[in-house]
């Protein structure tokens, strides 16, 4: 790999030096920020004040470039140095489409290479690979990572590229120790697997790990009881790459600092909060940075930020950064709002509820929230069907219309989608 593990924080504070200037000079050669760094001070970078004084850089401003001047304005890489295209990240908006050179493609692979320390995973482990495999970069750059350092791979993608149900099959036939995927289509897969009487838990993976999507404790604790396995988060983002993933301890994303400089910013004042407090997360790459130009990008990510975590393993040099917030989607039903990651959490915190839908459907020109529900074997319907009634009411002030489905209805329905679309919204 091209960049050894630091182990201090005085050897990142020196790499962060000197790779904030040559970040800043290259983007000097792009069109689209001479004018923004005009009058920076190569020689003061260090200094916060002067940092402070480049701008900062959002999605809506690159979305605003045609797709020729994006690549002619803000990238500065030749097309004979390109190695591939990472898909911008993102449910909303068109999607941009990253250059990466054969050099950035070194330290993109480090990256994602370097979040196999936290669970342990290593040589004579074997890897299930859910993630979607195509112009996203997180399910193939995943699985040629994890072949660099030893783990053995099956290229299964998502249910739109392996059945969902062979998968399964694979799973109890290959008999991998890892499982690497959505935590939306980790559920899916358990709650399949669960539809045919195989049980999961009592498989080979003893660890898994996600990405790209929220993990709240609740969603954690339904796939380690359905897995049984346990799980670890990780967190990225295709402007920089796998910034960062879980300990043992479980407190946060150790990020990898060497490799990215970040800051948490308060929104209004742009300063720098104070440890443990929640603000933006700025990020800019130190070493992905010989296409795109990314300086001081807006991640829109609400975090909290400590200097050190609880790990004392090789983790331990980086900080670690929590969310505080992540921008989700909300139901607005007769005037109130139900947020799509708290109901989530909510039916998942339910033992009987294996998996759900809930909809936003007219009937007799009104609005009306009806929630699926696939529940546990031996559970009893109607007093479950009363008791989510009762309980989503008193929660979120909402009257739900709760039917039960079949086991093995929703897993079906989801089969063909990336990720399991819990929520719909049907309305006329």
């Amino acid at each position: 790999m091209p960049l050894p593990l630091p182990t201090s924080r005085a050897e990142i504070e020196r790499i962060q030096s000197e790779r904030k200037r040559v970040s800043v000079e290259r983007a000097l050669q792009a069109p689209f920020h001479r004018e923004r760094l005009r009058g920076i001070d190569l020689d003061r970078l260090d200094e916060p004040e002067e940092w402070a004084r480049i701008p900062m850089l959002d999605k809506d401003e690159l979305r605003a470039l045609p797709p020729d001047r994006f690549l002619a304005d803000f990238c500065i890489a030749g097309r004979g140095e390109v190695a591939e295209y990472w898909r911008s990240g993102g449910a909303t908006g068109v999607p941009l489409f990253y250059p990466r050179t054969f050099e950035d493609m070194r330290y993109g692979m480090l990256s994602f290479a370097r979040v196999f320390l936290g669970p342990g995973v290593g040589a004579g482990d074997t890897a299930h690979v859910s993630f979607p495999l195509g112009i996203h970069p997180v399910g193939q750059v995943f699985a040629r990572a994890a072949q660099t350092e030893g783990i053995g791979t099956l290229w299964a993608g998502a249910g739109s590229s392996t059945p969902s149900a062979m998968q399964i099959q694979l799973l109890r036939d290959l008999q991998p120790t890892v499982w690497l995927g959505m935590s939306s289509y980790g559920i899916h897969l358990a709650n399949l697997a669960d539809a045919q009487d195989i049980d999961l838990a009592g498989g080979s993976v003893n660890t898994i790990m996600c990405s790209a999507e929220p993990l709240s404790s609740t969603k954690r604790a339904k796939i380690e009881r359905m897995w049984g396995a346990q799980v670890f988060d990780t967190f990225g983002m295709t402007e920089a790459g796998m910034m960062g993933c879980e300990s043992e301890a479980h407190d946060g994303f150790h990020v990898f600092t060497d490799l990215y400089f970040i800051e948490v910013i308060d929104q209004q004042s742009g300063l720098p909060v104070a440890e443990g407090e929640p603000g933006l997360l700025v990020v800019t790459p130190l070493w992905t940075n010989h296409a795109t130009t990314f300086l001081r990008w807006n991640s829109g990510d609400i975090v909290t930020y400590r200097a050190s975590g609880a790990t004392e393993g090789p983790l331990s040099v980086f900080p670690v950064i929590r969310h505080a917030h992540r921008t989700v989607g909300f139901f607005k039903v007769r005037g109130v709002n139900i947020n799509h990651q708290e109901f989530e959490d909510f039916m998942f915190g339910n033992a009987a509820v294996m998996d759900f839908k809930a909809e936003l459907v007219t009937e007799s020109g009104s609005d009306l929230f009806r929630v699926h529900v696939e529940i546990a074997t031996g559970a009893d319907e109607q007093a479950l069907r009363d008791q989510l009634a009762r309980a989503t009411r008193d929660t979120f002030e909402v009257s739900p219309d709760v039917r039960v489905l079949a086991r093995g209805t929703l897993a079906r329905e989801f089969e063909a989608s990336i990720k399991a679309p819990r929520f719909v919204d049907r309305r006329e």
